[in-house]
């Protein structure tokens, strides 16, 4: 199978909407399809949205079969420009354990590197992202805010993008900016 990564535009704007809603209404439940659909829009229309990195990968057909947005993220007001947030990551449920979300994230962060951010964060399974260089965030002062809900502290995970990348970027993590998060620890 061909696989091709781009940038999300024109026609599979929406569909990479429908896309991720699927996954994750497959992984888990509609109700957290609709709400990762719903932080997905909040991101695209907010100030830290960077359309360059929202990402997807397609088949030989143009069917979006993995899915990642990077966006900008401050720490305290702070970082913003050098900072990136990790969510969401998709990939087509029967073509999952192929690498389509490692040569995707792979692919973000270099892209990420060479417009001049240093680092990233994701909340998730530590396992689906020690392989990528994430580790755990609050190991570098990134610390989870109470706006934060985790099972476990080693799910909130920072990588550098560059040499050093995680040095002097520190700070509590606040999801405030995007409404959904909030509503969704609640």
């Amino acid at each position: 199978m061909e696989r091709i990564i781009k940038t999300v535009s024109g026609k599979h704007r929406a569909a990479a909407l429908d896309f991720v809603e699927r996954v994750f209404t497959e992984h888990d439940s509609a109700r957290e399809g609709r709400f990762v659909r719903r932080l997905t829009e909040e991101i695209r229309t907010g100030r830290y949205y960077v359309a360059e990195l929202e990402l997807m990968m397609a088949d030989e057909t143009d069917e979006i079969i993995g899915y990642a947005m990077f966006s900008r993220f401050p720490l305290e007001g702070k970082h913003e420009n050098e900072l990136l947030l990790l969510t969401p990551v998709a990939v087509k449920t029967e073509l999952q354990r192929r690498h389509i979300s490692r040569d995707l994230l792979e692919y973000g962060m270099q892209k990420a590197a060479g417009m001049g951010f240093r680092a990233a964060i994701v909340e998730g399974d530590p396992r689906n992202y020690r392989a990528r260089g994430f580790e755990t965030a609050a190991d570098h002062g990134i610390l989870p805010g109470p706006t934060v809900h985790l099972p476990h502290i080693d799910c909130l995970m920072a990588a550098p993008l560059v040499p050093g990348g995680l040095d002097g970027i520190c700070g509590t993590v606040d999801y405030s900016l995007y409404p959904c998060l909030l509503e969704e620890g609640e």
